[in-house]
C-alpha cells in the first residue's frame, strides 16, 4: 500500500490524499487549493495523477477545500463513486454548483479587463454545468455503517462534529495477507459547538492521518465567543454602525444565526435586522433544516422548549435576490450582514466590504481562520489599506476577530484524539496545518510519548 499526500500538505487547503491498495486507487478528499491567484489556478487545474485512474473517492465533508475540485476530477475522466454522509452529499451538491457559478462569473469579470489590456483570457476550471454532473456519482453512507469502496477495503464514517454531515474516515485494509487500520480525521470539530454533536474519538489504529490547523493553541470555551459576539454587537449598535461578517456559507453562517437567535431570545442585544446575504448560505440552511438528525441535544431542547426553529427568528431575513442585496448598501441604520465567502475572496461580501469599510461606525467581524494572501487575512491583520475589486480602500471600520467560533479542534482536543488513536505501528501524519501549528503539535505529541510523528511535504509518499 502506498499513500501520497497530494494536498493540504504543509498548508491548510486543498485536501487530497491518494491510497494505492491492491492495484486500485482510493482518493480521500478532492479539495480546492486556496492561495495566491496564479498558483491557485494552476494547482487546481492540473492533478498530479490521471483522474481516470481513480477507482473511488471518500469525502469527509462538504467544505470546498475538501470537496471543491470534484467537478474537475469528473470532467477529466473519473467515473467512480464518491462516498459521503447523506448531509454531506446534499451540501456538496449545492456548494459545488455555487463554486462553478463563481468561477464562471470571475472569468467573465477578469476577461473584460484583459480584453481591454490585451491580456491572456482565462477559462474557469469548471462550470456550474460541470458541477451538476458530479451529483449522480455521490453515494450516501450512514454514520457507523460499514461499506466497501474497493476490494479489500472496509470503511466506516464517524461523527467529526465539524460541520453538518462531517465525518472521520476509518479504513480496515486487507492486502498481502496483512490487515492495516487507518484513521483519516478529516476536520475535527469541538465540544459544545452550536447545533452539532460532539466529535467521536477513534479506536486504536495503525496509522493516523490527522488535521493540525490549530495545533499550536487550545481554543477557549465557545461560550466566551458568544460573550464576545454580544459585546461587539452592543458596541457597534450603540454607535449606529453595521456589523459586516464574512462567513462560510456552510457551518459558520448557521452557527452565527443560532447564536444571534439566542441573543435576541434572551434580550441580550437590541432588536436590529439580521441579514444572511448569500444564496448558497440560504440553500445550505434549508439543508440544515432537512438534516435535523445531525443536531445535538442542546439544539433539540432549545427548539422544543421555546417552540420555534433554531435557524429562524423575527428580524432575520434570508436574501437570495441580488437587488435586495444591493439595497442593503443604500441603508445606514444598524444591522448585521452575514455574507460569503468566509475568506472574503469572492461573492457578495466584497460589495458589502467595499461600501462599509471606510466608515468608522461599522465593524468587520472575522470569525474563522483566514488563509495567507486572502483579503480576509489582510483584514484580520488590520491592514490600513486593502484592495477590493482592484481598488484601494482605507480601512476605517473597526476589525474584531473572534477565534472562539472556530469549528476546528484546538491543540488540547487534537492531543486527545491522537492519544485515542495510538497509531503505534505506523505513526501520526499531520496534514491540513501551517508549519507553526504543525510543529507545535508535533512537539506536544512527542511529549505525550508519540515519537513517530511526521509532517509530510506536498506529494510525499508513504509505503506500508
Amino acid at each position: 500500500m502506498k499513500i501520497r499526500f497530494h494536498g493540504a500538505a504543509q498548508t491548510v487547503t486543498g485536501s487530497m490524499h491518494l491510497l494505492e491498495i491492491n492495484g486500485k486507487k482510493l482518493l480521500l478528499e478532492c479539495g480546492f487549493f486556496q492561495g495566491r491567484r496564479q498558483e491557485t489556478y494552476h494547482r487546481n487545474k492540473h492533478f498530479p495523477f490521471d483522474p481516470s485512474s481513480i477507482d473511488a473517492v471518500i469525502l469527509s465533508h462538504a467544505h470546498i477545500d475538501h470537496s471543491g475540485n470534484l467537478p474537475n476530477l469528473v470532467k477529466q475522466g473519473f467515473i467512480g463513486l464518491i462516498h459521503a454522509t447523506s448531509a454531506t452529499v446534499d451540501l456538496a451538491d449545492i456548494m459545488l454548483q455555487d463554486s462553478g457559478h463563481i468561477q464562471e462569473s470571475d472569468a467573465i469579470f477578469l476577461n473584460k479587463r484583459r480584453e481591454r489590456t490585451g491580456g491572456e483570457l482565462v477559462e474557469p476550471i469548471y462550470t456550474k454545468e460541470d458541477a451538476e454532473r458530479v451529483r449522480p456519482q455521490l453515494k450516501s453512507v450512514s454514520y457507523g455503517v460499514e461499506f466497501s469502496p474497493l476490494p479489500g477495503v472496509t470503511a466506516c464514517l464517524l461523527e467529526a462534529g465539524h460541520i453538518l454531515g462531517s465525518a472521520s474516515v476509518h479504513l480496515t485494509i486487507e492486502e498481502n495477507n496483512r490487515t492495516t487500520r487507518i484513521c483519516f480525521s478529516g476536520d475535527i470539530g469541538r465540544h459544545n459547538l452550536p447545533i452539532l454533536r460532539d466529535p467521536v474519538l477513534p479506536q486504536p489504529v495503525d496509522l493516523l492521518i490527522m488535521e493540525s490547523t490549530y495545533g499550536d493553541k487550545p481554543h477557549r470555551d465557545p461560550r466566551a465567543a458568544y460573550d464576545e459576539l454580544r459585546a461587539t454587537l452592543t458596541r457597534t449598535i450603540k454607535r449606529g454602525g453595521k456589523v459586516i461578517i464574512p462567513a462560510f456559507a456552510v457551518g459558520r453562517t448557521q452557527e452565527l444565526v443560532y447564536s444571534l437567535h439566542q441573543l435576541v431570545h434572551e434580550g441580550d442585544i437590541p432588536k436590529i435586522p439580521v441579514y444572511v446575504d448569500s444564496p448558497l448560505a440560504v440553500n445550505a440552511t434549508d439543508i440544515f433544516k432537512k438534516h435535523r438528525e445531525c443536531f445535538d441535544q442542546e439544539t433539540w431542547d432549545f427548539m422544543q422548549n421555546n417552540q420555534h426553529p433554531a435557524l429562524d427568528f423575527k428580524g432575520l431575513t434570508y436574501i437570495r435576490n441580488v437587488n435586495d442585496s444591493k439595497a442593503l448598501n443604500e441603508r445606514t441604520d444598524p444591522m448585521v450582514i452575514i455574507s460569503a465567502s468566509g475568506m472574503a475572496e469572492s461573492g457578495r461580501i466584497l460589495h458589502h466590504l467595499k461600501n462599509n469599510i471606510e466608515n468608522p461606525q461599522n465593524t468587520v467581524l472575522i470569525v474563522s481562520w483566514q488563509a495567507p494572501h486572502t483579503l480576509g487575512r489582510r483584514l484580520a491583520d488590520k491592514e490600513e489599506q486593502v484592495k477590493i475589486f482592484g481598488e484601494v480602500y482605507n480601512r476605517r471600520a473597526e476589525v474584531v476577530t473572534i477565534g472562539g467560533f472556530s469549528a476546528h479542534a484546538g491543540q488540547d482536543l487534537l492531543l486527545e484524539y491522537a492519544r485515542a488513536a495510538q497509531a503505534k505501528k505506523h505513526g501520526v501524519y499531520l496534514v491540513h496545518g501551517e508549519e507553526k501549528a504543525a510543529n507545535a503539535l508535533q512537539q506536544k505529541l512527542k511529549e505525550n510519548g508519540m515519537h513517530n510523528v511526521c509532517y509530510p511535504e506536498l506529494h510525499e509518499s508513504l509505503e506500508i
